[in-house]
């Protein structure tokens, strides 16, 4: 990743998109990290998801904050690659992969041994506007290798309306943007995913009561 290119992007593509174009409104923000190592975990509606994540910090910590993403789509070509790595920042992540044989989080793992906040999705790919998919097993196992490692719920609210699947051109609509209290792995995965997605759908019904006051 070049830090030049990737504050530029930030300074000329996130901060425009998504804090003029949108508009967004942050419940919590005193949970995210501070400093990493630390995951921050988010549902995905959008391809703003990532943009909006990225306008939560200060600009001086961007740098350190990296978001894993599925290098079928963002590898897909030559010059959409060198843009996510160079000026995204993604770590690609092979979805389906085998963890008994290759771990496709192997990526991943490096950039919290170096004191990054991660970003991850937990459904895997972008689903229906508002609404949650099923989580993956993949960050359990991440998170068994880094038990220490704070995992903090993040609930983007109002993207699947403003930039869908499907649609290349971004719709003004707020966003509110709901932050729960960091959490810790589990040795037990089904105990851990359940808890997480609990967690989301609570923060779901608060983004909810919360538009229709």
């Amino acid at each position: 990743m070049n830090r030049f290119l990737r504050r530029m992007f930030v300074v000329l593509v996130a901060y425009p998109v998504v804090l003029a174009w949108l508009g967004v409104s942050v419940a919590n923000r005193k949970n995210l990290p501070r400093k990493g190592p630390g995951i921050i975990i988010a549902n995905h509606n959008s391809h703003l998801d990532l943009l909006t994540l990225l306008t939560l910090f200060p600009l001086s910590m961007v740098d350190r904050v990296q978001p894993a993403a599925a290098a079928d789509y963002f590898l897909k070509n030559r010059l959409l690659a060198w843009f996510a790595t160079r000026v995204v920042g993604i770590i690609p992540v092979v979805r389906g992969g085998d963890l008994q044989h290759h771990d496709p989080l192997a990526g991943c793992a490096d950039a919290l041994r170096q004191g990054n906040i991660l970003i991850l999705f937990p459904e895997g790919t972008r689903g229906e506007p508002e609404k949650l998919s099923e989580f993956k097993s993949g960050l359990w196992f991440l998170c068994q290798q880094f038990p220490e490692v704070p995992v903090t719920p993040v609930f983007l609210h109002g993207l699947g309306r403003a930039m869908g699947k499907g649609q290349w051109i971004p719709v003004p609509f707020f966003v509110d943007v709901h932050i729960d209290e960091p959490v810790y792995c589990r040795s037990d995965k089904t105990t851990f995913i359940t808890d997480l997605k609990q967690r989301f759908e609570l923060l779901q019904n608060n983004a909810s009561l919360g538009r229709e006051k």
